[in-house]
């Protein structure tokens, strides 16, 4: 069974990181992200991963030079143009000759749903397409999905006000779809499948959805990728990972509270680390503090970093106290 993976986004809510890592090859707890969402993908029975990439697919060749990712080949489609999410679908899964039954998922999302379960839903179902949904606390903030107790959706309501639906799930960012589901697409042509294509679907009575309870998170905001880091770390969920990365040096007289490490890191004496993720390749002088940060650059000594991300060539200043900041080196703030 194929799989399309959506990794052609910018990236723009998580910049600095972003500025030079395609945010599907950041790490979380020391592995990429895209190997948790493809390892989860090859545990239901894919063998083959197409990576949809809208630029800078550079990256991605070098991160896996043998063209495998936990053990699934990968097959790259790279867009000539952004093409939105129908249109990388559309492009990804023709390059590849794909022609049966596949899954599709956003590269910015990690979850724990059951992929085999879906497909037989699916499948059960003979849906057309099926959507993996997730319920969240406050819908307001979302386009909310509408699904009969026969598991067909109904509609869409985007942003709800309060008492426009009952409904509290959302489109999860994985989905199950029939070769014929292309046929909606137009070669090469610019199309959201959320906005066009399930609409489409639904008004035929083709479109079915799954909600389930799993872990489930959009990583794409500073926030929800320190999150998901420490989600990794802490037992909240099933799978524990380890909070320090290979050959990282960390000085006996740090103290470092519910935080990861990444590899190739230096963290010197007296430094606090809370709440924070500190990415490959970063330095720490002597005694740093950080709180809630997330740091690839250079952060020199005696500063203080609360609620901030640095990026890769970034260095901060001895004695710095920043709060709330987003710093990348002075020639990626261009």
């Amino acid at each position: 069974m194929h799989a399309v993976v959506l990794v052609g986004g910018f990236g723009t809510r998580l910049r600095p990181l972003t500025l030079s890592t395609p945010k599907p090859l950041l790490p979380i707890a020391n592995v990429r992200q895209l190997e948790h969402l493809i390892s989860n993908l090859g545990s239901a029975g894919v063998t083959e991963v197409v990576l949809a990439i809208g630029f800078k697919p550079e990256p991605f060749f070098e991160a896996f030079p043998d063209g495998t990712c936990a053990g699934i080949t990968l097959h790259y489609a790279v867009e000539p143009e952004p093409l939105d999410t129908a249109g990388a679908i559309a492009f990804a899964a023709r390059h590849a000759g794909i022609s049966d039954t596949f899954v599709v998922m956003n590269g910015d999302i990690l979850c724990d749903v059951d992929i085999a379960a879906l497909v037989a839903f699916h499948k059960g179902h003979g849906a057309e397409g099926t959507l993996h949904l997730t319920p969240v606390q406050d819908p307001s903030q979302y386009g909310v999905v509408e699904v009969d107790d026969s598991g067909w959706v109904q509609r869409f309501v985007e942003k709800p006000a309060p008492g426009e639906t009952d409904s509290r799930v959302i489109n999860a960012g994985t989905y199950v779809l029939e070769p014929t589901v292309l046929n909606r697409m137009p070669e090469n042509q610019k199309l959201s499948i959320e906005r066009v294509v399930f609409p489409q679907m639904v008004a035929e009575g083709v479109l079915a959805a799954m909600p389930t309870q799993d872990y489930w998170i959009d990583t794409g905001r500073p926030d929800t990728y320190l999150q998901a880091n420490l989600d990794l770390i802490d037992g909240s969920r099933s799978l524990i990972l380890s909070s320090v990365g290979a050959n990282s040096m960390i000085s006996s007289s740090a103290s470092i509270t519910h935080s990861v490490i990444g590899e190739n890191t230096v963290v010197g004496e007296g430094c606090v680390i809370i709440d924070s993720v500190v990415l490959p390749g970063a330095q720490l002088g002597n005694r740093v503090r950080l709180e809630r940060a997330l740091v690839m650059g250079t952060v020199s000594d005696d500063a203080s970093l609360v609620d901030c991300v640095i990026g890769e060539h970034a260095v901060i200043a001895a004695h710095a106290d920043l709060v709330a900041q987003r710093v990348p080196h002075p020639d990626e703030a261009k």
